[in-house]
C-alpha cells in the first residue's frame, strides 16, 4: 500500500537584515544569488503542446529569458489535452492558476499562448511588442517591489526577504522547481510531427511560508527543489487570497540559473 511522500520541513527565522548579510559575506559565506539583479521581472507563459501557436511564443519567451533582470517561466496547462495530444508537462494546478488570474479581471475564459508579467491581472498576448510594453511598465514600478535574495549553504536553500513598501504587508513565499530546457517530439494533435523546444518549465509549486512585511529569513532543504525532471528553481514572493494569486512582489533565481 502506497503512502504519501513526506513533506519537506521548512524553517523560518527573523533576520537583522543587511548587516547580517554583509557579516556573512565578510566571513567567507556564500553571496546571495540575484544580489546584482534587484527586483527582477517575472514572465509567466501559459502554453500547451496541443496549441498550434504556442511554439512561436516559446521562442519569444526564450529571447526574454536571456535578458538581465528577467525570470521567464513556462506553465503548461491541460485544457487542450482532449484535442488529440496530452501535454507531457501539463498540470491541472497550472490550469487553475491561469483561471484564477482571469477571475481577478472578472473574466471566465482563458487562452494559449498567454503571458502574465509580475502577476498583474491584466493578461496579455505573448507577442514580442506586448511583452516589451509590459516589461517597461513592470520596471517602472519596481521601486514598490520587495528584495528577495537566495543562496545555498550545504544542504539548505537560504532566502532573505526585505521590507515591504506600500499597502501590501503580507504575501506567500513559493518554491518553483524548474526544468531548464527540454526538446519534445509531438506525436498527435495540431502539432503532430513538430518538435517543441521548452525553456524553464515549472514542475510544481511549494509554499515555503508567509511574509508579513518585515525582513525575514527562510531556510528549506535543497531536496525540496529536486522534483522529477527539475534541474533548477526559482523563489517567488506573491500576494493573493483564497487560493487566488495576485501581484508578484519579488523573486530570485537559483545559483547558476
Amino acid at each position: 500500500m502506497s503512502r504519501p511522500a513526506p513533506q519537506p520541513r521548512f524553517r523560518r527565522t527573523a533576520t537583522l537584515g543587511l548587516a547580517l548579510l554583509l557579516l556573512g559575506t565578510l566571513a567567507g559565506g556564500a553571496t546571495p544569488a540575484g544580489a546584482g539583479e534587484r527586483n527582477p521581472v517575472v514572465i509567466e507563459l501559459y502554453t500547451s503542446q496541443g496549441c498550434a501557436s504556442c511554439q512561436p511564443a516559446s521562442r519569444v519567451l526564450g529571447d526574454f529569458a536571456r535578458e538581465p533582470g528577467v525570470i521567464a517561466l513556462t506553465f503548461p496547462i491541460t485544457y487542450w489535452d482532449y484535442l488529440g495530444w496530452k501535454d507531457a508537462y501539463g498540470q491541472a494546478a497550472f490550469t487553475a492558476r491561469q483561471r484564477a488570474y482571469a477571475s481577478l479581471r472578472g473574466e471566465r475564459q482563458v487562452f494559449t499562448p498567454q503571458a502574465i508579467v509580475n502577476g498583474e491581472p491584466s493578461m496579455i498576448r505573448s507577442d514580442r511588442m506586448s511583452l516589451e510594453r509590459a516589461l517597461r511598465r513592470a520596471r517602472a514600478s519596481s521601486a514598490s517591489q520587495v528584495t528577495v535574495k537566495s543562496w545555498e549553504e550545504g544542504d539548505r536553500i537560504c532566502i532573505d526577504v526585505g521590507t515591504g513598501v506600500g499597502p501590501e504587508a503580507q504575501a506567500d513565499l513559493w518554491l518553483l522547481p524548474v526544468m531548464r530546457r527540454r526538446r519534445v517530439s509531438i506525436g498527435g494533435g495540431e502539432n503532430k510531427g513538430q518538435v517543441f523546444d521548452y525553456i524553464n518549465v515549472v514542475r510544481g509549486m511549494q509554499r515555503i511560508g508567509t511574509w508579513t512585511g518585515r525582513p525575514e529569513h527562510f531556510e528549506i532543504p535543497r531536496h525540496a527543489a529536486r522534483v522529477p525532471e527539475a534541474d533548477s528553481y526559482v523563489v517567488v514572493l506573491q500576494g493573493g487570497s483564497d487560493g487566488r494569486p495576485s501581484r508578484i512582489l519579488g523573486a530570485a533565481k537559483a545559483p547558476g540559473f
